[in-house]
């Protein structure tokens, strides 16, 4: 997710997100999800049900730790068998709620929660033309330009919808979405941002590295391809690939600094990964000292 601070005007874009479909401790996994993913942001954290008795959506979002805001009473504050869920990377200054994910909105195709991880580096152009149209935004951040492609689409399914909006945006994007009767994952093209799917005795789960799986006792499936959108229903996992192919470009900061050390990224150690990248600059750059300490952890 990216959003601008108009009191020092820098980009933020380092987020984890995670999604649980059909499981009726759907709340409390997205909790437990998150606070494994909370070295991807200590700022701010959301959380977006659906209750499938009443055909509600509920949302909290707070500032502060995950363990700070959302440790009881989950499944009566964010009921359902459903969620999905964010961390927001630390900024300047006192973060607005407006600006904190999941955003939700009631579109005329029913109720769309979204959580994002990245940079959307078209947005501006995007919301200017939205709001020259008449479109009315909450927030500052760029996840919100999404729902307003969604809303005014003119295709009939909202996986038609879904494809002909993020068909317009450019950047580098990991995406959970929730409606009614689905939950979509989403990564970019060039596979950027991270995004794995899970599974746990049935139940499909979404997030941005593997330690948030191992939190929640769920199996790693695989990854979600560059420029794939997965749509996750009772039916199943469908996979969608609607974009030219393009050469896979992953960040490289997902294993110099970004990912937990014990997370798996392209089927690799993290922590061994910065193990070998540590032995290597010790040969090209080595230091005539006793100990070297690494600051932070992954200066391994």
């Amino acid at each position: 997710m990216i959003y601008w601070d108009h009191d020092d005007d820098k980009l933020r874009e380092e987020c984890g997100v995670f999604g649980v479909f059909r499981h009726d401790q759907a709340s409390a996994m997205t909790a437990s999800g998150l606070h494994a993913l909370q070295h991807r942001g200590q700022e701010a954290c959301g959380i977006a049900s659906f209750d499938e008795k009443t055909g509600f959506f509920h949302n909290e979002r707070h500032t502060g730790l995950v363990g700070e805001n959302f440790g009881k009473n989950l499944k009566e504050r964010l009921p359902g068998n459903s969620a999905i869920g964010h961390n927001r990377y630390p900024t300047q200054g006192t973060p607005a709620i407006r600006n904190i994910q999941p955003i939700f909105a009631d579109l005329d195709c029913g109720g769309f929660a979204c959580a994002h991880n990245g940079n959307l580096t078209n947005s501006r152009a995007l919301r200017k033309q939205l709001v020259d149209a008449g479109a009315i935004f909450q927030s500052t951040m760029d996840t919100e330009v999404i729902l307003h492609l969604i809303s005014r689409s003119d295709k009939a399914r909202i996986t038609e919808r879904f494809v002909d909006a993020i068909s317009q945006i450019e950047g580098g994007y990991a995406l959970v979405a929730l409606t009614e009767n689905m939950m979509i994952g989403a990564r970019d093209p060039v596979g950027l941002r991270p995004l794995i799917l899970g599974d746990k005795s049935g139940t499909s789960v979404l997030a941005s590295e593997t330690c948030a799986l191992d939190a929640v006792g769920a199996d790693f499936v695989r990854e979600v391809e560059p420029g794939e959108i997965v749509i996750i229903t009772d039916q199943g996992v469908e996979s969608l690939t609607p974009f030219r192919r393009r050469s896979s470009a992953p960040c490289l900061f997902e294993f110099v600094y970004f990912a937990r050390p014990d997370s798996i990224i392209q089927g690799q150690s993290v922590y061994n990964v910065r193990r070998r990248m540590g032995i290597r600059l010790a040969e090209e750059t080595p230091a005539n000292a006793d100990v070297i300490v690494p600051v932070p952890d992954s200066g391994n």
